[in-house]
């Protein structure tokens, strides 16, 4: 049970800090091409934890598992990530980051439908307040929002929260290294075929024409610096490698709809880590939601150990 939450910790830390990690590296690398370095590095670095966690539990790949795992692959990463970093292309960056946190709300449900987890009245009473808090940070009436990047930012919401819930599926079987170590291998290949057929004149002028010029010829090796490598690296191994395996390992010891609860943290943290590295201004309206965010998420996780702690989790 602590495992658990350690883990989440773990995970929070790791997903609170990318975007602000990544500020130093804005500009320099396509983000497409960012996103097949990030998973394929933390296929690499999860490679060695995921086969040995393999041999200790006596488990093998067979067919059946490698087409499952594919297909989180292209829910999780191929699909979500490109179309994250669509949304952005039409809304706030901000915008675009809060709501992708509230994937909890889909999570819970999905699990519900999907694994049978029970849906409690502290799981309702903390999406409320974190649903409150997440309207406060956007601000809605402050900003002129573009449909059209709410709902690419909902969709890819909608996905993660999919490829979590799916997941969770197989952590009990392979555990939460194999889980994300093999989603991300294929989730990469899915990413270097679309980076290839970028190329391809008559594919990338419709993203040009679309105004997506990221999402045409996409390169492969430009950008990388010595002085951003660390930067790179980071996002690579600590993001995507540490931070997605806590989360998944984090779902052998919770259900899901609390795991989920780390993009629930983000909102709430990232604008302080901002503050501090790069003396992003904090407003009151985000303040207020910063608090709202906390109280919500505490009241999903201190009456689980509560009842941990009673056995009756």
């Amino acid at each position: 049970m602590k495992k658990g939450y350690l883990y989440i910790a773990v995970a929070v830390v790791m997903f609170t800090s990318f975007e602000v990690v990544l500020k130093f590296i804005a500009g320099q690398i396509n983000p497409v091409q960012l996103t097949l370095c990030r998973f394929s590095i933390g296929f690499l670095f999860l490679l060695p934890v995921a086969l040995r966690t393999l041999r200790k539990r006596g488990k093998f790949l067979d067919v059946e598992s490698m087409f499952y795992f594919a297909l989180l692959g292209l829910i999780g990463i191929a699909l979500c990530m490109p179309i994250l970093q669509m949304a952005v292309s039409y809304t706030n960056s901000s915008v675009a980051a809060v709501m992708f946190s509230c994937n909890p709300v889909f999570v819970t449900f999905l699990a519900f439908f999907l694994l049978r987890e029970p849906i409690k009245p502290r799981h309702i009473a903390a999406l409320a307040l974190e649903i409150l808090g997440t309207v406060v940070i956007i601000s809605p009436w402050d900003v002129k929002l573009n449909m059209t990047g709410v709902l690419l930012a909902l969709l890819s919401t909608l996905l993660f929260s999919l490829y979590g819930v799916m997941g969770k599926r197989k952590v009990a079987e392979f555990g939460g290294a194999v889980v994300t170590c093999f989603s991300f291998f294929f989730g990469s290949l899915i990413v270097l075929a679309f980076t290839i057929l970028s190329h391809v004149p008559a594919v990338a002028q419709l993203f040009l024409d679309a105004g997506l010029d990221n999402f045409a010829y996409i390169p492969l090796f430009d950008g990388y610096t010595l002085q951003n490598l660390p930067y790179v690296l980071f996002v690579s191994v600590g993001v995507a490698g540490i931070g997605f395996c806590a989360y998944f390992l984090a779902m052998e010891y919770q259900p899901a709809s609390v795991v989920s609860l780390v993009y629930f943290f983000k909102p709430a943290l990232s604008p302080l880590l901002a503050w501090a590295v790069h003396g992003e201004e904090i407003s009151q309206s985000m303040l207020i939601g910063v608090a709202l965010i906390v109280v919500g998420s505490l009241c999903a996780i201190i009456p689980g150990i509560k009842e941990a702690r009673r056995g009756n989790f």
